[in-house]
């Protein structure tokens, strides 16, 4: 194949996943993750593919990975010794943080435990005014005097005032620093999120500087057995905001990588959406653990700087994306009040649900749907399927407790975890200004299209895409993402003080840094686009919202329909407008995209009937009533027929229940089309 194969991989809490792409066939395989040793389940998915389809780690031009070391590492609270410098009498901002509290009447409610402990803050002298015009200069004296303060940290973090109008003083402790025999990585705010809100600014630089060294560590040892492993390019990254990033990018900025995995998930959503004819639709990934939802509108993905990993808020550009705890492994139980819970806890990879047959012993949604009829855990096991294990599961740990039937638990178990399900989903709908009817909802990851056509039914939407590769989405993301690279920063002012000419010259900055960076990607990506775009907000507002910039020459008709376009955008997303209020500038942004060409994911056509795919014919609950149901085997689905629910769709890697009175469609690149009220 000569360095032809493009392989995606992505690591889920459950399975790692890997798409290839190599003389244009699509190629899957999946693997169990391995928790304690993640790059090991990437040695083992590449060995899988080898022995399976015969592509050598020596036949990949392109490695793509979705990670969640930076994540796991912000949750489980795992990394590296900190400093952080900042003016003097601002050393508490990450102690202060904002008065908002997650509950407004719980005045005992508990702070997120600071990135940087206080005695790994320090303060040094100097201050800058608003527009970063120097006001004190900066104090070398007590900067040197830090040197020996922090021998022992791994990184440091600089966040001083006002730095995103002017980074002088910021660079120049750097250079002090390391001038001292200071031995650790740094990250500056300047660097990380030049952008206003002096908390949000400090966390997010902290976290960087945290997470750098955890980043550096796994990314090393990743590209060290993928080289031994024979793989000769390069190890690509997928970042937050849906692109790809070089590891070198990755390991400078690891902040910018929370959402890889799930962000790699709606690109791949969107891209098959699009080829269905769909630009706007609702993306639903539900793994073993936990659902991942978002909204796409016009073909790309909605990004937000507001976004929560754990219990810190991290502004950097990420896809807006809406994680509930409800997983095929989440595990069904009963409080103390009686009440029906499911999730967050997960069974895992490992034991997994009761029915894999593991040594699972707590029931999960898998379990329930196995209890329905919906799957048949036999196809995925070697031996019998543990019926007995699933009913005495389900009986034990929410049956007896509820008083109620077995299969009235299971179907129980799948309305708690769709109801989280559908909120999760409204919030990026209905609580955006976003109608779901006029969305479709595209179904994937290795739980996703086994609850979609329920919840569609429920939120009204039309019509669900299940792509053909829905169990692996998230790995073909990585396939098909443009290189992308975001630059940007705050110039709080009123718009009436914003000339042309201050845009036009933030715009080039940014465009030439942009330009050299996907210089740098010649191969990856050959084909180049700027998109510009700045946050407005009303005066004495403290929230913005992004709006574009028309291409060409920045002047006052720019300018004039800029400020149009906030106010039907404010208008959309809350329902009013002030156009006679003054408007204020907050942030200017520049996106630079590398435009990678997408493959052709053309499947094989499918010859014969309908009937042909016919597994068996069994009973099936749904809503409480039994009905007699075709099983149908996905991959001897023509192409271009269609079906009436209810039906139960097997793939190689998710099942698809079509509900009574719904009807499917096989399109041309292998995906199902439901018709939601057909």
């Amino acid at each position: 194949m000569n360095g032809d194969a493009r392989v995606g991989v992505d690591i889920g809490g459950t399975f790692t996943d890997l798409v290839t792409i190599a003389d244009g066939a699509v190629r899957v395989h999946k693997t169990p993750s391995t928790p304690s040793d993640s790059e090991q389940g990437v040695m083992d998915g590449l060995e899988g593919v080898a022995e399976q389809y015969g592509i050598d780690p020596e036949d990949i031009g392109f490695f793509g990975h979705g990670t969640t070391v930076a994540t796991n590492a912000v949750l489980e609270g795992e990394w590296a010794d900190t400093a952080l410098v900042t003016t003097a009498g601002f050393r508490d901002v990450l102690e202060i943080g904002r008065q908002a509290r997650p509950d407004i009447y719980d005045f005992d409610a508990e702070k997120p435990t600071p990135v940087v402990e206080r005695d790994n803050r320090y303060e040094v002298a100097e201050r800058l005014d608003e527009r970063g015009e120097v006001v004190e200069v900066l104090n070398a004296t007590s900067v040197r005097a830090l040197a020996d303060e922090l021998d022992d940290v791994d990184s440091v973090a600089v966040s001083l005032l006002y730095s995103f109008e002017n980074d002088a003083h910021e660079r120049r402790v750097q250079e002090l620093l390391e001038a001292a025999g200071v031995d650790a990585s740094f990250s500056l705010s300047s660097r990380v999120l030049p952008e206003i809100r002096e908390y949000e600014r400090t966390l997010t630089t902290a976290l960087n500087a945290a997470l750098k060294p955890v980043m550096d560590r796994y990314i090393g040892r990743l590209e060290s057995r993928v080289a031994e492993e024979g793989v000769g390019t390069d190890v690509k990254i997928m970042q937050s905001n849906g692109g790809i990033i070089t590891a070198d990018a990755a390991r400078d900025r690891p902040v910018n990588t929370l959402l890889s995995g799930p962000a790699a998930g709606v690109q791949g959503a969107t891209y098959v959406a699009g080829l269905a004819g769909i630009e706007d639709c609702i993306t639903m990934d539900m793994g073993g653990t936990s659902c991942d939802v978002s909204l796409v509108e016009g073909g790309e993905p909605l990004v937000t700087t507001d976004v929560a990993v754990g219990d810190y808020p991290v502004s950097v550009p990420m896809i807006d994306i809406h994680t509930v705890g409800a997983g095929g492994g989440s595990i069904a139980w009963t409080d103390a009040g009686g009440a029906l819970r499911v999730g967050p806890r997960s069974a895992g990879a490992e034991p997994g649900p009761v029915c894999y047959g593991r040594g699972g012993e707590r029931p999960t949604i898998t379990d329930a749907h196995a209890m329905l009829g919906r799957i048949d855990p036999s196809r995925f096991l070697d031996g019998p399927s543990p019926d007995d294990a699933v009913r005495r599961a389900v009986s034990e740990h929410v049956a007896d407790d509820l008083d109620m039937g077995v299969e009235e638990a299971a179907q129980g178990i799948l309305d708690v975890a769709n109801a989280n399900m559908a909120r999760a989903l409204r919030v990026v709908s209905v609580e955006r200004g976003y109608d779901p009817r006029d969305f479709g909802l595209v179904a994937f990851g290795g739980a996703g299209p086994l609850h979609a056509c329920k919840l569609a039914r429920e939120l009204e939407v039309p019509r669900v895409v299940i792509p053909r590769t829905a169990g692996v989405l998230s790995a073909l993301g990585l396939l098909i993402s443009d290189v992308l690279y975001d630059y940007s920063t705050s110039k709080v002012r009123p718009w009436t003080d914003v000339e042309p000419e201050t845009l036009a010259e933030s715009f080039a900055t940014f465009r030439e840094r942009g330009s050299d960076r996907l210089d740098t990607e010649r191969g990856t990506a050959d084909t180049v686009q700027f998109e510009r775009s700045v946050d407005l907000r009303y005066a004495g507002q403290s929230f913005e919202l992004t709006v574009p910039v028309p291409g060409g020459e920045v002047d006052a008709d720019t300018l004039d329909t800029v400020v149009e376009r906030f106010h039907d955008r404010h208008r959309q997303r809350y329902g009013h407008a002030y156009e006679d209020e003054p408007v204020e500038l907050v942030t200017v942004r520049l996106r630079a995209r590398g435009i990678v060409e997408t493959p052709d994911l053309h499947p094989e056509p499918v010859e014969g009937t309908v009937d042909d795919a016919v597994r068996e014919t069994r009973d099936v609950v749904y809503d409480g009533r039994v009905h007699g149901t075709r099983i149908y085997d996905r991959r001897l689905l023509p192409t271009g027929t269609s079906f009436d629910g209810p039906a139960i769709v097997e793939g190689t890697e998710s099942t698809v229940v079509v509900h009574p009175d719904q009807a499917a469609r096989v399109d041309e690149y292998g995906t199902l089309l439901v018709e939601v009220n057909a």
